[in-house]
């Protein structure tokens, strides 16, 4: 087989360049390890900012986000009892969209179906060749044969453990990482939110995030240790534990339902400086990862999309080299600036058990100054709905 791009991963950011790509008849395949139906059911984030939904609706990919996203116009900050929130519409003039990156992957690939964008699933084994090469290439398995690719440009979309990154010599990489001593245990429901917009609390127990994906769906997260284990956490006492964290904050009371999905989740920071290497681009999760209080994973990949596009755009129908030359500078720029929002608001509202009485005193003073500074509410309300690329 041979074609113009060879996308390695199946999830939004390798959806997104397909389509992206394909709209602009140029020709390309996309390749992912696992099944569909695999692909479809991960749950993940659920709160997309301008830049994912202007792409979306570029593509007339919208149909279920405009029937089904929830608007935001502000989101909360909660310390003990108080709740303070931040009006990011009256601050911004923008708004985010609150809907689930499963819904978001499900349209994509309807439409794939519908366009003829091509998705090769269960693509094992899958290894790059030749990237400093004109003509690289990629090899698979699949129902017990041996396939091989030969592309003009890879783009590595297939996340922090996929082969992308991996394929890029050592040497050449630059790794800058910050994992941090605690979890997410997340639980998902169907039942209606206590609040109509997302609260982050920094309490007496630490961290816990109410948030959701419908009128009808809800997410919640507290922070618990890294050794803690899902077994340990019956939904009862996970939905003991909410109430206690958001009934003097939430508008409505915490309500209970069987659980879709109990997990615990790490949190890092994490930027691969090296997004390219001779015909092999990264974009999304293969080459940096947000801890997910900011809300910035699945957004920073649409970013990063939205550059790596335009470049490959200018490359095969203008001849114009100079934007996949400049796709590593302009992509980190933005990264390290989601990166420190993100890193900001995991200091600001967790409890780390390395801090004191000293560093709880900051917090607060924090939290104070973001309550009586109209500038400083707007620079969080800036960083919330997403830079401009």
């Amino acid at each position: 087989m041979k074609t113009q791009v060879a996308i390695i991963g199946g999830g939004p950011s390798a959806l997104l360049l397909g389509h992206l790509l394909h709209a602009e008849r140029i020709d390309c395949v996309l390749f992912e390890r696992k099944s569909r139906d695999y692909v479809e059911s991960r749950i993940r984030a659920g709160v997309l900012e301008t830049v994912t939904t202007d792409l979306l609706h570029r593509l007339g990919v919208d149909a279920g986000l405009n029937a089904n996203g929830l608007m935001e116009e502000g989101f909360n900050l909660a310390d003990g009892d108080r709740l303070l929130r931040v009006p990011i519409t009256e601050m911004t003039g923008k708004h985010v969209i609150v809907y689930g990156q499963t819904e978001v992957t499900r349209d994509l690939n309807a439409a794939a179906d519908e366009r003829g964008l091509r998705i090769v699933y269960d693509a094992k084994d899958l290894a790059i060749h030749g990237v400093d090469n004109d003509m690289p290439s990629i090899t698979y398995s699949k129902d017990g044969e041996v396939h091989r690719v030969d592309a003009v440009l890879i783009a590595g979309c297939d996340g922090f453990h996929g082969p992308s990154r991996k394929a890029i010599p050592s040497a050449l990489g630059r790794e800058f990482e910050r994992e941090y001593p605690f979890g997410w245990l997340g639980i998902l429901a169907d039942v209606p939110p206590c609040h109509d917009e997302l609260i982050y609390a920094n309490g007496p127990r630490g961290f816990a995030l109410a948030s959701m994906r419908s009128s009808t769906r809800s997410r919640y997260y507290v922070q618990v240790p890294l050794t803690e284990r899902v077994e340990d956490w019956p939904a009862e006492r996970l939905w003991d534990e909410l109430e206690g964290r958001f009934a003097p904050l939430a508008s409505r009371p915490v309500t209970r339902g069987p659980a879709l999905e109990i997990s615990i989740a790490p949190l890092r920071s994490y930027v691969f400086e090296t997004m390219r290497h001779g015909r092999l681009f990264l974009a999304g999760d293969a080459a940096h990862i947000v801890p997910p209080t900011g809300a910035k994973g699945l957004n920073l990949a649409a970013s990063d999309v939205a550059y790596l596009s335009a470049a490959m755009i200018a490359h095969f129908k203008h001849g114009n080299d100079a934007p996949l030359h400049d796709y590593q500078r302009t992509a980190l720029a933005r990264i390290w600036k989601a990166e420190r929002f993100s890193w900001y608001l995991t200091k600001l509202m967790h409890s780390f058990p390395e801090d004191g009485s000293f560093d709880r005193r900051m917090q607060v003073a924090e939290l104070d100054y973001i309550a009586g500074s109209t500038a400083m509410q707007t620079a969080i309300a800036e960083n919330y709905v997403g830079l401009p690329l």
